[in-house]
């Protein structure tokens, strides 16, 4: 916005801010005027024509169409340069790594998935990571050195003392510790890694239901049960980097983790993991669901128990069992970190909607003190491939509209 009376700084740095506030404008709204620019930012309108031509200048910005509907020439519209940055995210499971690659204005432009399932052995970590990278970037038209940014989400989390990952047994291969320095000198661009669980959190606070919030929790259960904890606006890491690894949590009804090196061994991930609910379908009488994975098999089940409204309905029973589960974890969580807003968003979740979210909500308030909001997750398709490119372009955005330097 315009320096104000009292704002330190040379006038290059004041028409540096004022050019990132009308990028950040056109990103948020859209195509503007260079009039509706300048009253949105407070400046003149000479100050806002040199500021849009300093911009098309730096190519950061395009003169687009006019407006349209009122008396007289329309104005001219500008909006930002789709092609001033690109920025690529990849997202990492046991099964498949997943790139995609945005332009500055987060549009997705390409995308690539690569099934790993039997190739692991043959193929290096770092090659898989590049061939799903270069089959975004293929698919996007671009070279691999167009991409400014790349933002890696996998479970577990890099350890910062030892560049380790942790807390990730389920994911062979990527536990070499020199594995961040071949990734660094196989990408000739800034990398940066993060728990899969964060950006699903990052997606929400940016795109989705958390807009808005400062202090939430995001409840993740698909491949594996976490949670992701944004305290005062920003991610909380934990020393390790294990912050928010609630498959651990003790809870009532299930044994104690003896050996936290064994996935779903106990603990919260045991009661309420997606691997508990084909447990609870034979429990309640309930036909399994033919699936590819437990992941699908698990939303599958949660989803007939939304669906079904008879309360005596066994999908119901059963559902009503796993929102009771899920309710005792959450307690912990709540109880401890009391936050404003539960985000609850996997596909083990988000399948129960609106139905499961009542439940869990109830059954929450009777177990913890700190009462919450609870909403389902809005970002749909792959929320942490979203949360990557968010990160990335976060970054990358910074770096290309500070026209200061």
């Amino acid at each position: 916005m315009a320096g104000t009376a009292g704002t330190p700084g040379t006038p290059r740095v004041l028409r540096a801010m004022n050019d990132r506030a009308a990028l950040g404008l056109l990103l948020e709204h859209g195509p503007l005027s260079r009039t509706r620019i300048g009253k949105l930012t407070g400046l003149s309108k000479p100050t806002a024509s040199q500021l849009l031509a300093r911009l098309e200048a730096a190519g950061l910005v395009l003169a687009g169409g006019t407006t349209e509907g009122r008396p007289g020439p329309g104005a001219q519209l500008y909006e930002v340069n789709p092609a001033a940055a690109y920025a690529a995210g990849v997202d990492v499971t046991p099964d498949r790594v997943l790139a995609a690659v945005a332009d500055v204005t987060g549009r997705t432009v390409g995308r690539h998935e690569l099934p790993t399932p039997g190739r692991r052995a043959a193929v290096p970590v770092v090659q898989q990571v590049t061939d799903a990278l270069d089959g975004a970037v293929k698919a996007a038209g671009l070279a691999r050195d167009e991409v400014h940014r790349v933002v890696i989400g996998t479970p577990g989390a890099f350890d910062p003392g030892t560049g380790r990952l942790r807390y990730a047994s389920h994911l062979p291969g990527w536990h070499s510790p020199t594995l961040l320095d071949e990734l660094a000198a196989a990408l000739p661009m800034p990398l940066e890694y993060e728990n899969d669980v964060n950006l699903a959190a990052v997606a929400e606070q940016r795109l989705g239901a958390a807009r808005g919030h400062e202090d939430f929790v995001l409840l993740w259960n698909q491949e594996g049960l976490g949670a992701a904890l944004v305290l005062g606006g920003r991610l909380h890491r934990g020393w390790t980097g294990g912050a928010g690894e609630v498959g651990f949590l003790p809870v009532p009804g299930a044994p104690l983790v003896r050996k936290v090196s064994r996935t779903g061994s106990g603990g919260f991930q045991e009661l309420a993991g997606s691997q508990a609910l084909p447990g609870l379908a034979r429990e309640f009488g309930v036909a399994p669901v033919p699936s590819g994975s437990y992941p699908e098999a698990a939303a599958a089940l949660v989803a007939r128990g939304a669906r079904a409204d008879d309360d005596n309905d066994p999908h119901r029973r059963l559902l009503r069992t796993y929102a009771t589960r899920l309710a005792t974890g959450l307690a912990s969580l709540v109880s401890v970190l009391d936050p404003e807003l539960v985000v609850l968003s996997g596909t083990s979740l988000t399948a129960g909607g609106e139905a499961l979210r009542a439940l869990v909500q109830d059954k929450l308030e009777e177990l913890a003190a700190s009462r919450p909001r609870l909403v389902v997750g809005e970002v749909t398709g792959h929320p942490v491939l979203r949360g990557a490119l968010e990160s990335a372009l976060a970054a990358t955005r910074d770096e290309v509209f500070d026209t200061s330097r």
